[in-house]
């Protein structure tokens, strides 16, 4: 908490109560059985966290992304999966509000923000996935409706959720072409793949989500034709920041466990605590912590201050978070030993549910694209 103000302090304060009380004890079971939180994540949405950065009139905190950094990082202390599940809920919600008209807020957001309903993302297909560009779901303009056919591939909530956001072609090859439509649940012609069997992030299912002749208005479309590919790379900057503070939240679970194990293990008759290496590894592990939670919350301040270097701030933050505290988690349940492999173990679980993270919201391999190309053309 160091260098927050104290109201971000009690929005910490009030993520890591919940995390520790209504999360934690059951995310073993979650992952195990594949349970869907929704009443849990309902309950989230009543301390405001379904529409964190959406604005107040439509059901929203109406917080800053730094905010919401520490809100999502605090909460994946409890359960990474399902925060990870509720960080994209929450950049659906903000692309309705941010680029929908008075009535689309107006309709989607407060049952959104209130998380009586959940929303989905659908920008991957089986045949593009860096290449957003070249993605080939198709919405055909017919009088005032579009006719969408396609398929999405692992989209997070995929068939338990009831608004997909969708990142479609109305126009010609390439970015220009892509526009965005807001599709409800029930619509005739959508239908979902079977669930994905996942390594993680078993506490949200994992679906392609197809559309055969989907009829949606033109009144469901978000901006203008064309702005589909703007408004995608826009969310996703947010939603590397958000992704990037989920890891964060497992990290710091992990070296607390670590910690725990390291004081109460004996070898060779006294504690592993007493270890030099191991001491010296937990100190590494301690400071790329503090290292990544410090670029995470310096890409939060650029991207809410509309900053030029926003999005390669994001891109940094979201590649080094990721990284490092992924090997921060693996290093943690190898500190473990052989109990770091049970699961019994919540440590073997933070391994699990944080390693897409290097994968989705743009692999960590894009993200140094991103990077490479803004440094040689600058």
């Amino acid at each position: 908490s160091a260098g927050l103000t104290e109201e971000q302090k009690e929005f910490q304060k009030v993520a890591l109560d919940f995390a520790a009380k209504e999360m934690a004890p059951h995310m073993a079971e979650w992952d195990e059985k594949e349970i869907f939180p929704v009443e849990t994540m309902r309950k989230a949405a009543q301390l405001g966290f379904g529409g964190i950065y959406v604005k107040p009139d439509v059901g929203g905190s109406g917080l800053s992304r730094l905010d919401t950094s520490i809100i999502f990082e605090a909460l994946s202390t409890g359960c990474t999966s399902t925060t990870a599940y509720m960080s994209i809920h929450n950049m659906c919600v903000w692309m309705i509000d941010t680029f929908g008209n008075e009535e689309q807020r107006r309709k989607f957001c407060p049952s959104l923000c209130s998380m009586e309903k959940f929303a989905s993302y659908c920008l991957t297909e089986p045949g593009s996935g860096s290449d957003a560009a070249s993605l080939l779901t198709s919405a055909q303009r017919r009088g005032d409706a579009y006719v969408l056919n396609g398929s999405k591939a692992f989209i997070s909530g995929g068939g338990d959720t009831d608004v997909y956001v969708v990142m479609c072609r109305t126009g010609g090859p390439g970015p220009k072409g892509i526009s965005c439509l807001v599709l409800e649940k029930g619509t005739p012609g959508l239908s979902f793949g079977k669930k994905e069997k996942k390594v993680g992030w078993n506490s949200q299912p994992t679906r392609a989500v197809i559309f055969e002749d989907c009829i949606v208005p033109v009144g469901n479309r978000l901006g203008a034709e064309g702005q589909g590919f703007n408004i995608a790379m826009k969310g996703l900057n947010g939603g590397r920041i958000n992704i990037a503070s989920c890891s964060l939240g497992a990290a710091h679970a992990s070296v607390l466990l670590a910690q725990e194990h390291l004081t109460v293990r004996k070898q060779f008759g006294e504690p592993l605590a007493n270890n030099q290496y191991l001491q010296f590894r937990l100190a590494e592990m301690a400071t790329r912590l503090v290292a990544a939670r410090l670029m995470v919350r310096n890409a939060a301040r650029a991207l809410q201050e509309g900053r030029e270097d926003a999005a390669v701030l994001c891109s940094m933050a979201k590649l080094f978070a990721t990284d490092e505290c992924f090997a921060i988690c693996n290093q943690a349940l190898q500190m473990h030993g052989g109990y770091g492999y049970l699961k019994d173990y919540a440590v073997q679980q933070f391994v699990r549910d944080i390693r897409v993270h290097q994968i989705l919201e743009g692999t960590n391999e894009v993200m140094r694209m991103i990077v490479a190309r803004n440094l040689l053309q600058g």
